[in-house]
C-alpha cells in the first residue's frame, strides 16, 4: 500500500513508518495538518493515517476538507482522546476508523487491511469526466481511446481539476497543491495550463479545460 502518515510526534512517526515499511508498504510522512492536506489533495494514496492533534490544522479539519474535495481515500484517525464525543466527531467528519493511543501495531495493521479491502478502493483509483479518464495507479490518461503522455506536473494539474470537476479551482490553490512552497507565478501556471490544454483538448474536440477569467480554471463541458 501507499500510505500517507500525518503525525507531528517524530518519534511516533518514525516508529510507524519503519513498521509499515517492514510490511512492504511505501510511506510518505507529513508533520503538520496543512502539509498533510496538501499532500493528500495532490497525490493518490491507498490509506491515510492521521493524528488528531496537529499544528495548523487538526485531524478533524483535514478529514472534513478532504471529504469536501471528494477525496475518498480511507482515513484512520489516531488520538489519545477517547471520549465518546471525540469519537463521534471524528467519524462524523468523514473518517473511516478511529484508533486511540497507545495501540498495538498489529491492531493498526489489521484496521488498515480491513479498510483497504473496501470495494470503494478500486473506484477511487480511477476518475472520469466526459470522455476523459485518469487512472491514479497506472498514471494513464486517455481522451476517448487516445492514450495521452503527460509530464508529472501536467498529471498533477489535471488530477486537481478532475477532483473538482464542474467547480472552479483558483490559481492560488492550483499553485499551492501542485508546487507547494516553491515560488511559481500566475504566468508560469498559465504556461503549464497551455501545455496541458494542448494535450487534453486537441483541435476538433470538445473543449474541457475552461479559463475562469480573473479566478482560475475548471473542468467542464462548454455550453
Amino acid at each position: 500500500m501507499r500510505v500517507l502518515l500525518v503525525e507531528d510526534d517524530r518519534t511516533v512517526a518514525d516508529y510507524l513508518s519503519r513498521g509499515l515499511k517492514e510490511e512492504g508498504n511505501s510511506v510518505v510522512i507529513c508533520f503538520d495538518g496543512a502539509a498533510g492536506l496538501r499532500t493528500a489533495q495532490s497525490s493518490a494514496f491507498d490509506v491515510i493515517i492521521l493524528d488528531v492533534m496537529l499544528p495548523y490544522l487538526d485531524g478533524f479539519q483535514v478529514t472534513r476538507r478532504l471529504r469536501l474535495d471528494s477525496v475518498r481515500t480511507p482515513i484512520l484517525l489516531l488520538t489519545g482522546r477517547d471520549a465518546p464525543e471525540d469519537v463521534v466527531r471524528g467519524l462524523d467528519s468523514g473518517a473511516d476508523d478511529y484508533l486511540t493511543k497507545p495501540f498495538s501495531f498489529d491492531v493498526l495493521l489489521a484496521r488498515l487491511r480491513a479498510r483497504t479491502r473496501s470495494p470503494e478502493k478500486s473506484d477511487t483509483a480511477r476518475m472520469r469526466f466526459a470522455d476523459l479518464t485518469m487512472d491514479l495507479e497506472t498514471r494513464e490518461v486517455r481522451r476517448g481511446n487516445t492514450l495521452l503522455t503527460l509530464t508529472r506536473t501536467e498529471f498533477s494539474l489535471l488530477e486537481c481539476l478532475m477532483r473538482s470537476a464542474g467547480r472552479v479551482v483558483t490559481r492560488d490553490r492550483l499553485i499551492d497543491i501542485v508546487w507547494g512552497d516553491r515560488e511559481i507565478s500566475s504566468n508560469n501556471l498559465e504556461v503549464f495550463i497551455r501545455f496541458l490544454r494542448a494535450k487534453i483538448d486537441p483541435p476538433d474536440s470538445k473543449k474541457l479545460i475552461q479559463t475562469e477569467r480573473g479566478v482560475g480554471y475548471s473542468l467542464r463541458e462548454a455550453g
